[in-house]
Order: C-alpha cells, then structure tokens, then sequence
C-alpha cells in the first residue's frame, strides 16, 4: 500500500465523519461539494472534517483508488466509504443520512 492510501485509511478511519471534497467546507470549489456540505449542515454535523483533494494530486486520485469511487465528493462515516453527492441527496431526503450521522457522530 502506497503512503498515500496508508495517510486515506488514517485518515477515514480516526475521523468519525470525514468528507473528501473540491476546496474547503467555507469555500467549496465545485457544486458537487457545495451541495455535499449543505446535506451535512442540514443533517446537524457542526465540525465537518474536510480534506481538499486540489491540494494534493496524489490525495485527489488516490481517494478514488480507495474506494473505487471514481468522483469527489466522497463521505466516510466511521471508515465506512458512504457515496458522493447524490448518494448523499437520496439518504438525505429519506433520513437515511441523518440517523446514520447521528448514530455515528
């Protein structure tokens, strides 16, 4: 396992909910990540741990590797690869998301 896929499983796994985005949770850089930062304020998550891939180009591929996942946003909650932005949009709207955040936060 490279270094970069070593820092990814730290990372998801020592972080309850971390969120894997274009830019930072006050200036999301996509609409995709926008909308993924307002799914996780709307379901009451205050500290959104983000982690911007444009700072990084191995970070950026790599987090797709992980999950073979291959677009950003991705959310981990407790390790656990959850989905982009309309996985988050179809378990927000059905409360899916919610309990699972609050079960885990």
């Amino acid at each position: 396992m490279s270094d970069v896929q070593n820092w990814i499983k730290e990372t998801v796994s020592s972080t309850p909910v971390v969120l894997f985005m274009k830019g930072t949770a006050q200036f999301p850089q996509c609409g995709f990540s926008g909308r993924a930062i307002q799914i996780l304020k709307a379901c009451g998550v205050e500290n959104i741990a983000t982690v911007n891939v444009l700072d990084d180009p191995e970070v950026r591929q790599g987090i797709k590797e992980y999950s073979n996942w291959p677009t950003i946003p991705q959310l981990y909650v407790r390790g656990e690869f959850i989905g982009g932005s309309d996985i988050m949009s179809e378990m927000y709207e059905s409360g899916e998301l919610k309990a699972l955040l609050q079960n885990n936060g």
